[in-house]
Formats: C-alpha cells, structure tokens, sequence
C-alpha cells in the first residue's frame, strides 16, 4: 500500500467514477485505475462494484473511505495549519446552502478578512447539503433542521419564520394574516421532496388536520415564488426570503407558529481545519448566532 493508491481509491471513492476522479487528481484514467487496482490486487480484495458508468463501494470500501476522509481532512488541516500560520493567506472553503439570503452576506465578510482564502458556493435543498458534506464535497453546509448525528458540529444561527404567498391579485391579498385552517382545499406550491420547508409545513399541516388541495412541486424557491406570481397557487417560503417582488403578497398565520432555525454544519473532523475553523469563528461573533 501507498500513498498514491489510497488518494487514488478516495477520489474515486467520492466522485464514484474513475472518469471524474482522474479529472479531478489531474492524471490520466489509465493511471487512476492502475493504482486502484494494484490495490485490490496486493490484499485480494474488491473495493469497487460496476453500476452503470459508474462504481459503487463494497463492504470494504465503504469502510475504507471512512479512514480515507479522515486522512484527507488531516493532510488538509496540516497544510491550512501552515497557511494560518501566515495568516490564513491561501487555502480553500467549499459550502453548500439551502438558500442564497442567508450565507452570501457572511461570505462576503469572510473573503474581506480572508482574500487570499479560495471559495466555492453552491445551492441544494437539505438532503443534498448533508450528502455532499458526507462524501467530502462541501466543508460547510448550512440547512434550516438540526440533525441529531455524531458526525456533525453544528451550531444554530437564525430563527426564521414561514409565510404563505398569495399574488397581488389574490383575494387575500389585503390581508396581512390568515388562519391555518384557511389553507383547506387550497391549491399549494410547495419545494420537492427532500426540502426541509416542505417537510415542516406537511407536519404542521398534518398536527392542525388540514389537507390541502392539488400540490404542485417546484425545485427551488425562485420557482416557487414565480409560479405564485403566475397565480398557480400559494407558496410557502421562509420570511427572509421574500424579496422584493411586489407581484407578491406576503401572509402571516395567525394560528399556527411555523419556524425554522437555520444552522450551519460541518463534519467533526473538518472543524478544525483552519478555514472552516475561521468561518465558524465570524459566525459566532455575528449577533445572529446567538439563537
């Protein structure tokens, strides 16, 4: 065993192709595969099974990716350790966010402490933002639920509210609240499966007994908020994301109380990488983490 056939099994391991993770160590496929497969040769082992055009792990693999990780987030940790020690002046940060309102602002103040620090942004609802930070392809997640797992460090920040959106032509569009029970029968726009605002409004709904009428499922909330202007029913959204579109009428609910606390995580072992460290340091000084 040596370095090389590990690195080359972890980045196989989390992209789950050869192609992408050639690509992304910069080495030729042929090489990639050389190094997995003397792998599997020198202890008798089969690490990979063929899925489509791709691969999933065996057993052993999985279990090999665990110390794998563990292995990355060390050499990553010592190298940033060396950077901090310069005054974090280079490194990377990659993080994935349920939504943009939240997490571009701080961001925005961290490149202006840290300009040298490389960062990475992307957006996915709160399935996807656990699964890219399990297979190492976010440091930092930030998602409206907490998750009970001893993997995770994980800190609350903002608590947020829901709101029902009705378009400006609605009929309760010079109201302000409604009542709970008034969403009977009515058509709902609401996220996809895997969101956790979808998820917390259908157990709300299901506590107060109401069902709704014909749901439409829309992917993201720019969507939800364009197929509410369009008048295909009523959204849901958290407070801070409304924006300011004034095709849209914002609704309180006057009988139920639907909050979310958004909090941002990271698996235990990247915690102390310098970066992420340094990240949840500027959170912890916002007034906003205290929650």
């Amino acid at each position: 065993m040596n370095h090389a056939q590990l690195r080359a099994f972890h980045a196989v391991a989390s992209q789950g192709s050869y192609t992408k993770a050639a690509e992304s160590l910069h080495v030729t496929q042929p090489t990639l595969s050389d190094h997995v497969k003397s792998l599997e040769e020198r202890y008798g082992i089969k690490l990979f099974k063929r899925h489509g055009r791709g691969v999933v792990l065996t057993g052993l693999g999985r279990a090999l990716l665990e110390i794998t990780r563990r292995q990355s987030y060390l050499e990553a940790e010592a190298e940033q350790l060396l950077s901090r020690a310069q005054g974090l002046i280079s490194g990377q940060l990659s993080v994935i966010a349920d939504s943009p309102f939240l997490v571009v602002p701080l961001l925005g103040e961290f490149y202006r402490r840290y300009p040298g620090i490389e960062m990475a942004v992307k957006f996915g609802n709160s399935e996807k933002v656990l699964q890219d930070l399990y297979e190492l392809r976010a440091d930092i997640g930030v998602m409206p639920e907490y998750i009970d797992d001893h993997r995770l460090h994980a800190l609350p920040y903002r608590k947020d509210s829901f709101v029902m959106l009705v378009p400006k032509g609605h009929e309760w569009a010079r109201r302000s609240t409604i009542y709970f029970s008034e969403l009977e029968g009515q058509r709902m726009i609401l996220r996809e499966q895997g969101s956790s605002t979808r998820a917390i409004f259908e157990q709300a709904m299901r506590r107060h007994e109401i069902r709704p009428g014909e749901v439409l499922e829309i992917g993201s909330r720019e969507g939800v908020r364009e197929a509410v202007a369009a008048g295909l029913g009523i959204g849901v959204i958290a407070a801070s994301e409304i924006g300011n579109d004034n095709r849209l009428h914002p609704l309180g609910i006057r009988d139920a109380v639907l909050n979310v606390t958004e909090y941002f995580v990271c698996l235990k072992e990247a915690y102390p990488m310098p970066a992420v460290r340094a990240f949840f340091e500027l959170l912890e000084a916002q007034d906003g983490g205290q929650v």
